[in-house]
């Protein structure tokens, strides 16, 4: 009897050993990383938000939970990344790549420590003009007054990109707008503006808008142009605004566009890139229900448009897929 009542005391007190053992250890492997996500309004916040629930959903049993933090627009996320404050950023990735190897005027210096994970859903280059400015080419735009996005933003590389294809410079305008985007709608609906470049996706609110009070359309962005364009700055697409997206632009029109992506730091540990990409990837009925954006997002288009060197974490994923 004394036996027995010795064992049992033996495994009782080695059974709770080892439940105050798996409580800390646990709590040590619990990891929260966090999403710089951009504006609460556009499409990067709701992205951001989509990944923090099906990492709770998934992952959670693995200790890990992602936050979504509202942040300023790709070059400020790209610069979180590069001061360690977030763990991922989505962004554009022409400015990904620029970050990554150094653009003078936009970086101090290369930002060695934002790596790829994925590229996410396009976003068009659009060009809004008012019909009665007589813009139906890129090439129209010399000695009109056209506004090219805020300072050190994405559009305005675009802006700049787009007219040196055309043989161009902001310097061949008529005037050249420094806006933010509801700025330059704004300034279309009261005549001070000829055109101006939003680089958003397709259906985008504030080119409904101006759709809906002035009488405008989307300009083409097509030609041979467009090949040298895309030549010299590989991260550009090619892609069509539908017709009937915008009112009074009721036939497809060619454009381009740019990527936007997720980003992570170089030393975030690669399980748990690998972990949160297939976590997205296997649930993308979760992630297609956050925003009409994301319908046709997959792995398989996960490196279209890639722009710089992807994390271990990430890559590891795509090998495994077979997708390049």
């Amino acid at each position: 009897m004394k036996l027995r009542k010795l064992i049992f005391n033996a495994i009782l007190v080695t059974v709770i050993g080892l439940v105050f053992a798996v409580g800390p250890v646990s709590a040590a492997k619990r990891r929260y990383v966090s999403i710089a996500a951009g504006w609460v309004t556009g499409a990067y916040f709701p992205m951001a938000g989509a990944i923090s629930r099906i990492a709770w959903k998934h992952l959670k049993d693995e200790g890990i939970k992602v936050t979504a933090e509202s942040s300023g627009a790709s070059v400020a996320n790209s610069k979180l990344i590069g001061a360690g404050d977030t763990d991922f950023a989505i962004l554009q990735n022409d400015i990904a790549f620029y970050a990554h190897y150094g653009k003078k005027g936009m970086f101090d210096k290369p930002i060695k420590n934002l790596l790829g994970v994925c590229t996410l859903f396009p976003e068009h280059v659009q060009i809004v003009s008012r019909t009665d400015s007589n813009i139906k080419s890129v090439a129209d735009l010399k000695g009109k007054k056209v506004a090219i996005g805020p300072v050190g933003s994405g559009t305005t590389e675009n802006a700049k990109q787009i007219l040196e294809a055309w043989g161009l410079s902001v310097d061949d305008l008529a005037k050249a707008e420094q806006l933010t985007a509801s700025q330059a709608s704004d300034y279309i609906k009261d005549g001070r503006l000829d055109a101006a470049f939003f680089t958003v996706a397709v259906g985008a609110a504030v080119i409904q808008d101006t759709a809906l009070l002035v009488d405008s359309k989307i300009v083409p962005i097509e030609g041979p142009n467009v090949d040298k364009l895309i030549k010299k700055y590989p991260f550009y697409a090619k892609q069509i605004v539908p017709g009937g997206t915008y009112k009074r632009n009721d036939k497809d029109v060619p454009t381009v566009s740019v990527m936007a992506m997720l980003s992570a730091r170089a030393d975030l540990e690669d399980f748990i890139v690998y972990s949160i990409i297939s976590a997205m990837y296997g649930d993308l009925a979760q992630l297609r229900k956050a925003h009409s954006k994301f319908k046709n997002i997959s792995a398989e288009t996960g490196l279209v448009g890639m722009s710089i060197p992807l994390h271990p974490g990430a890559a590891k994923f795509f090998k495994e897929k077979g997708i390049k």
